[in-house]
């Protein structure tokens, strides 16, 4: 009988984002696709470090209840061919994790079977892997390396959130961009009462909420969700009140103003934070894995 993952909280992950591969994507860079395939069949019982996406992952896997319906999975999307993914599960093995799908593309785009998987988010080390699920509709981040010194998993899962142009449109950013910070506050005081149409991230915390509240019906909430914005007062009052029609409640929000985001984000301790912003996701990687969603010059449907 086939199973519906459309209830799931599904998250793709590439094997560049799961695990760490830098050593062997220089290795194909410098020596070419057949030194590659040697090297990983000549290694594939060497156990792989961890990448920025191993701890969201276990995390993410950490929802389901033995005995109970799933409510997470995680695949593994690749461009490895089939010979040289035996490292890839040989690790996913040794760390316990409880991942049985994958797609293994053979160099090819990824994107296109982001839809059959019902993945809600994407991770990957592609950028243009990242830009194609975007188009499609999918939330999705390119990873920057793991911190030197990650933090301890901790319980529930923690995700941090960028405003603009990731849970919301860039409509009031193009604002800002073009006509300065006068114009972005007017703009907002204005629109106060008029909700922000979507952002490519939407969908996905609309899915963690719901998870929180079937969660919380059973008395423990395995979730928490942080909006992490430059936004001030009174640019506040429009996020405040498209979250409430929405039906949405984040768990932690911080209206910064300016101010910088990464020592906020050392408090909070997420899994994984995302931004659309190159300077926020540079300052936040060493220390916060992080992912930035390339979406400039691109329009975000409500």
């Amino acid at each position: 009988m086939a199973e519906d993952l459309s209830a799931c909280l599904v998250v793709g992950i590439s094997s560049r984002a799961l695990f760490d591969l830098r050593r062997e994507d220089a290795l194909f860079v410098s020596a070419g696709l057949d030194a590659y395939r040697a090297e990983q069949l000549s290694r594939e019982d060497e156990i792989l470090p961890p990448g920025t996406g191993f701890s969201l992952a276990q995390a993410v896997l950490g929802l389901n209840t033995p005995g109970a319906p799933r409510r997470a999975e995680v695949v593994v999307m690749s461009r490895n061919s089939t010979e040289t993914s035996l490292r890839i599960f040989n690790s996913i093995r040794h760390y316990g994790l409880d991942i049985t799908r994958a797609a293994l593309s053979g160099g090819a785009p990824l994107a296109p079977y982001l839809k059959a998987f019902h993945v809600d988010l994407f991770l990957s080390g592609y950028e243009d892997d990242v830009r194609r699920a975007l188009d499609g509709g999918v939330a999705a981040a390119l990873l920057y390396d793991r911190p030197e010194d990650p933090f301890e998993p901790a319980e529930e899962i923690r995700i941090a959130f960028d405003g603009d142009a990731i849970l919301f449109s860039d409509e009031a950013e193009r604002v800002f961009q073009a006509d300065g910070l006068e114009a972005f506050v007017r703009h907002e005081a204005e629109r106060a009462r008029e909700p922000l149409p979507a952002g490519p991230f939407a969908n996905l915390l609309h899915k963690l909420s719901a998870l929180q509240r079937a969660a919380g019906r059973e008395g423990a909430t395995p979730i928490r969700t942080a909006l992490v914005t430059a936004r001030g007062g009174p640019a506040h009052e429009r996020v405040i009140r498209t979250l409430l029609a929405w039906g949405i409640v984040v768990d932690e929000a911080f209206f910064l103003g300016g101010v910088p985001k990464t020592e906020i984000l050392e408090a909070f301790r997420p899994h994984i934070f995302f931004d659309d912003q190159a300077a926020h996701c540079e300052r936040a990687a060493p220390r916060i894995p992080t992912g930035r969603v390339p979406t400039s010059g691109r329009e975000h449907e409500a």
